[in-house]
């Protein structure tokens, strides 16, 4: 994008400024009293220096556009009242000119309103002391010009300034959203890669044994299972922190805990190898079940061929 520095356009305001002010002290001996035209020149020194000092605000204040509205009311009032509208009055007409820079300067600070009534004012003065001819003859119209380019650009920069706003910031949430993504299918590989190098030995253990594991190694697949889950929590309560700004997450009861004091617990399905450890689970629960009281006196053998029977 093509920007033009401000201090240029400053320079540029402030040289159409002076050269109007060259030009009305140049015509001080054509109007029949200098005085009010000297007035015209300190009021529109003023309202040109202030409109033109650099501020952060692009936006003119309230009271400079309000100020810079009664300037340019009063100036063709004071420099006409010495004047003869059928005479040919030269450079004594400045103050057309004059008008037409301090409006056009509001327009560029977006004060539309004050710069279309500056110049309307203008060419309503010219209009009632010269005649509706003398809006070409005296440069009425090229005022009115200025002040509605200015205009357009103004409209057409500040609508550019908004677009460009809008897709930066559609631009920085497409990539933090991007970031996102990635990150979660980056944590999720890294999930099962991790996963696949804690279980995947005791897996293929369980798959080699067809299932048929003793108790010491019941407990290592429990105390694994704890582990994993352990794991998985952690990284869970981490991001929980990190999603509310370090605020502590509940602590989460250890499944490693558990399966080092001998709770069995119930295995996920869709877990590999949880059916295995279920199947073993029940046999063992089998073993260890008391015989039915009600035989009285029959021995080992009758209960297990109850429970072969059941």
């Amino acid at each position: 994008m093509i920007t033009i520095p401000r201090w240029l356009l400053l320079v540029l305001g402030a040289l159409f400024s002076a050269y109007h002010v060259v030009l009305g002290i140049y015509s001080l001996g054509a109007p029949d009293s200098p005085w009010p035209t000297v007035v015209a020149l300190v009021l529109y020194s003023a309202a040109t220096v202030a409109s033109l000092w650099p501020t952060r605000r692009v936006r003119m204040p309230d009271w400079l556009a309000a100020f810079d509205l009664a300037v340019s009311i009063v100036l063709p009032l004071l420099v006409t009242s010495q004047l003869d509208p059928d005479a040919d009055n030269g450079y004594a007409t400045w103050y057309v000119a004059a008008v037409g820079t301090l409006m056009t300067i509001a327009a560029a600070r977006r004060r539309l309103i004050a710069a279309w009534a500056g110049v309307i004012a203008l060419a309503l003065q010219t209009v009632l002391w010269a005649g509706p001819l003398a809006l070409g003859s005296l440069g009425v119209i090229g005022s009115l010009v200025w002040v509605a380019i200015a205009h357009m650009l103004t409209s057409a920069l500040t609508n550019a300034g908004r677009e460009t706003r809008r897709y930066a910031q559609a631009e920085r949430e497409a990539a933090a959203w991007q970031a996102a993504q990635d990150a979660h299918l980056f944590e999720g590989r890294m999930r099962l890669a991790q996963t696949d190098r804690v279980a995947a030995p005791m897996l293929r253990r369980i798959a080699d044994r067809d299932g048929r594991l003793n108790e010491a190694q019941r407990a290592e697949c429990r105390l694994l299972e704890a582990t994993v889950r352990d794991e998985i929590r952690g990284e869970d309560a981490a991001h929980r922190r990190r999603a509310h700004g370090g605020a502590p997450s509940p602590p989460a009861r250890s499944d490693r805990h558990t399966a080092r004091r001998g709770r069995d617990r119930r295995p996920r399905r869709g877990r590999p190898g949880s059916r295995a450890l279920q199947a073993r689970r029940g046999h063992r629960d089998l073993d260890r079940r008391p015989a039915d009281r009600s035989h009285g006196g029959r021995g080992i053998g009758d209960g297990g061929d109850r429970r072969r029977a059941r």
